[in-house]
């Protein structure tokens, strides 16, 4: 039985001790855990794109960018020169297969860049370089392998999207008729690429957080028209907001968030809809504290994954109700079509969910 299906059976069972120190703490999935995979980097990595349970990509601080296709016993350093070279904070990473990805860099103007790899990894092209230095690019998502875009941080009042449509090679801004103005101070973020979420072959949802309130996004034709809709994650200051967005399907999605100042309390940061994001509830027990990354598990049509810099939670009902898992840090989660979920964050920490000590014993 694949590891990642035990979440759909969550029992009440006590958990079991386990090879790794941090898995399955307090979560009642007797043996099922983040087995850390060593990754030979002490990169901080916000960029994952899980494309099977033997092959993941990692993107990172410094211009680092790591792939296995081994399941994370080896890791190779396919890092862009040129990024390594400027240091560039590589936040989100969206991998078609093991050889194809698009990554984003973010920072004002300049530094805000769309890299696209072909053959693994072994070379890279830089596709987009933002001319505007009003502009921060802080998440990308795609349909399909061809139709994607970017998302940047108002400029003139307004969320500005770039698109594609032949796989991340050339990019254009839309033009923003149809997109809500944004509250003062509003913004989205680059915390763990998951800011900006493609469900189906034409809807998208942006996150976002500082201003009075935070808010969902929804537009149903690749980013030309918008409707805002406020979350119930609160907001009210710069480091409060919605930083990540999980939709099953095109109705069912997940809202994380919070603040992400450490000293800070994050309470009500988890919110849910079954409409296509009209309306938001509050989950009735959220995680903890801030959550920066969630991803459905897809094989469980209620089972979903939630990390912050102080662990993991599991929901098993939509949403409405979560409980830790796991008391390790990760910033970004991503669960693949075949059940291989990964989890990625500070000093290099890679996982991936296992059974990691058979059941009776």
């Amino acid at each position: 039985m694949c590891a990642a299906a035990l979440l759909v059976g969550v029992t009440a069972a006590p958990a079991q001790a386990d090879p790794s120190p941090d898995a399955g703490a307090g979560s009642g999935l007797r043996g099922v855990g983040w087995a850390v995979k060593e990754t030979g980097t002490t990169s901080r990595f916000r960029g994952l794109a899980a494309v099977s349970r033997t092959a993941a990509w990692l993107a990172g601080s410094g211009g680092t960018i790591l792939r296995t296709g081994d399941g994370g016993r080896t890791w190779r350093d396919v890092s862009p020169p040129g990024a390594v070279a400027e240091k560039l904070e590589l936040r989100d990473i969206e991998a078609f297969d093991a050889r194809r990805a698009v990554a984003l860099s973010i920072g004002e103007g300049e530094a805000s860049r769309i890299l696209r790899t072909e053959d693994g990894g072994a070379s890279w092209t830089e596709t987009f370089r933002n001319p505007d230095p009003r502009a921060f690019y802080d998440c990308l998502t795609f349909f399909d392998t061809r139709h994607g875009l970017a998302v940047s941080d108002p400029v003139d009042g307004k969320f500005r999207l770039l698109s594609t449509d032949d796989g991340g090679r050339s990019w254009r801004v839309l033009p923003n008729a149809g997109m809500p103005d944004a509250l003062a101070g509003e913004a989205g973020f680059a915390a763990s690429g998951q800011c900006l979420v493609a469900s189906g072959p034409r809807d998208v949802r942006l996150a976002t957080g500082g201003g009075a309130v935070a808010r969902v996004l929804h537009s149903a034709d690749r980013g030309l028209t918008w409707r805002a809709t406020d979350s119930t994650v609160p907001a009210g200051d710069p480091a409060r907001g919605v930083f990540a967005l999980a939709f099953r399907d095109r109705t069912t999605g997940l809202a994380l968030g919070g603040d992400y100042r450490a000293d800070q309390a994050s309470p009500n940061a988890a919110a849910r809809s079954a409409d296509s994001g009209r309306e938001w509830t509050r989950a009735a027990t959220p995680p903890p504290a801030y959550r920066s990354g969630a991803a459905w598990y897809p094989y469980g049509r209620s089972t979903a994954l939630a990390v912050g810099p102080t662990g993991t939670d599991v929901t098993t009902d939509a949403g409405r109700t979560w409980r830790a898992f796991d008391g390790g840090s990760f910033d970004t989660v991503d669960c693949a079509a075949d059940g291989g979920c990964w989890a990625a964050g500070e000093k290099g920490r890679a996982a991936r969910l296992e059974l990691l000590r058979p059941w009776g014993r």
